[in-house]
């Protein structure tokens, strides 16, 4: 699928974000932080397939 520098931009900044917040969890394993941030991490996933889907329907480069 070919997409567009925002795409590959808006994907990056979540992945960058979620790599941030598993990296976390695992450092405090055990602790609520780390459950608290695995958390946060699902959650950034969702949201990043929320905002890339909506992204390639509204886009004309992409979609």
């Amino acid at each position: 699928m070919k997409t567009c520098r925002r795409f590959n931009t808006v994907r990056a900044q979540y992945e960058r974000e979620i790599e941030f917040m598993l990296a976390h969890s695992e450092r405090y394993a055990g602790r609520p932080a780390a459950k608290a941030s695995a958390k946060q991490a699902a959650s950034a996933k969702q949201r990043m397939a929320r905002a890339l889907s909506s992204h390639v329907g509204r886009c004309p480069e992409c979609g």
